[in-house]
């Protein structure tokens, strides 16, 4: 007997009902609120802040068609300047999340293993999940600052491990890796895992604070890392949806460009040219951030230090996003989950720890997305519902 569609749809959906779990963190471009203090993206840049005349003029004169499937060469130069690698070993993907979907599906199977620390950004695992791998999750702790631990994500590989996934700075804490971990991590990756590729999620790495320079990229370490980042944190430019992975294994390589060609075929135009520009005004752009996230991240030391006796305080080495964590002695779980209500009531958000793989006693705190006044305003509000549980 024929099964129409529909049913045979309605069957399977209750049977796995897609392969993704749900995401409490789309609330952030979902269900805004008047304090977002989870957002983790420097302020927005607007596009008539890149529309100068010779931009324009491109513009008008802009081919609406298939680009490569690389990416513009001009945007990959420009790449590739800044991440001490070769245009050639540059591929410019649909925001950072999709190199993350790109190499976890050309590297993984499933039953292959995967290595990653947590807390992390949610789609770094959920792409692995989503492909049957079996993911190993290697908690770092708050209390030791969130570093890296080199011992123990060594002691979860085996021959069968593919990908071990970082960042650096890290989302959720805005802790960075020091290179010479990475390198021990690669040294005993090679004795364990000699076909696994380290992915190192470089996101927010220019996400400096006042006249600090951003650290260089390891996208260079060695042929088994392969770097990704964007331009929605640092730059302020979610909207374009252009980001971009580094190889510099030339297999490797190819392998990734036919994955993006059977997925994508070739990114935007406009896009990719608008990237242009803001890459071209690189240091225009984040200079002020800059300088606004050093007096944001002060302001917030000092409230954290107000309120030690509340919580707990990560500082963080890059990103314009930190962790916190409720005190024990203050707050058992039921006060935790009144401390989330209480923000609600107040129209105010943090990211709890769960989207992350944390608990929720942790939650990551924005403090480059709200004008400095509004932001100051906000902490009123968390210290607020601080009190009021």
């Amino acid at each position: 007997m024929d099964v129409s569609l529909t049913a045979y749809q309605d069957q399977h959906d209750e049977e796995r009902p897609g392969r993704f779990p749900p995401a409490s963190m789309s609330d952030l471009v979902d269900r805004p609120v008047a304090y977002d203090l989870a957002e983790s993206t420097c302020p927005p840049l607007r596009l008539g802040e890149l529309l100068a005349p010779d931009v324009l003029a491109r513009l008008h004169t802009l081919e609406i068609g298939y680009g490569t499937s690389q990416g513009d060469p001009e945007l990959r130069a420009l790449i590739a300047a800044e991440t001490g690698v070769a245009p050639g070993d540059v591929l410019v993907t649909a925001g950072g999340v999709t190199a993350m979907f790109l190499l976890a599906l050309t590297v993984c199977r499933a039953g292959d293993a995967a290595v990653v620390t947590t807390p992390c950004f949610p789609p770094a695992r959920a792409v692995l999940d989503a492909l049957d791998c079996r993911v190993t999750a290697v908690p770092l702790s708050f209390g030791a600052g969130y570093r890296l631990d080199v011992d123990a994500v060594a002691a979860a590989l085996t021959p069968a491990t593919r990908l071990v996934s970082l960042a650096s700075p890290q989302n959720p804490s805005g802790v960075a890796f020091a290179e010479p971990d990475l390198r021990r991590l690669l040294d005993r990756m090679a004795v364990t895992a000699p076909r696994a590729v380290l992915l190192l999620d470089e996101t927010y790495r220019q996400t400096a604070y006042g006249d600090a320079a951003p650290p260089p990229s390891l996208a260079h370490l060695s042929p088994r890392v392969v770097s990704c980042s964007s331009l929605s944190k640092s730059h302020g430019a979610p909207g374009i949806r252009v980001g971009w992975l580094t190889a510099t294994d030339p297999q490797l390589y190819e392998a990734l460009r036919r994955a993006r060609f059977n997925t994508q075929i070739a990114g935007s135009g406009v896009d990719e040219l608008l990237a242009i520009e803001v890459l071209r005004r690189q240091e225009e752009i984040l200079g002020p951030r800059r300088t606004m996230l050093a007096a944001a991240l002060e302001t917030l030391t000092a409230w954290a230090d107000a309120h030690r006796d509340t919580v707990g305080f990560v500082r963080p080495d890059g990103g314009a996003l930190c962790c916190l964590r409720l005190r024990d002695d203050r707050y058992d779980d039921q006060a935790v989950r009144r401390f989330y209500a209480a923000l609600a009531e107040r129209d105010t958000r943090v990211a709890p720890g769960s989207w992350f793989g944390e608990d929720d006693r942790v939650f990551r705190l924005g403090f480059g997305h709200l004008p400095l006044p509004a932001f100051g305003a906000a902490l009123d509000r968390l210290a607020d519902a601080l009190t009021a549980v």
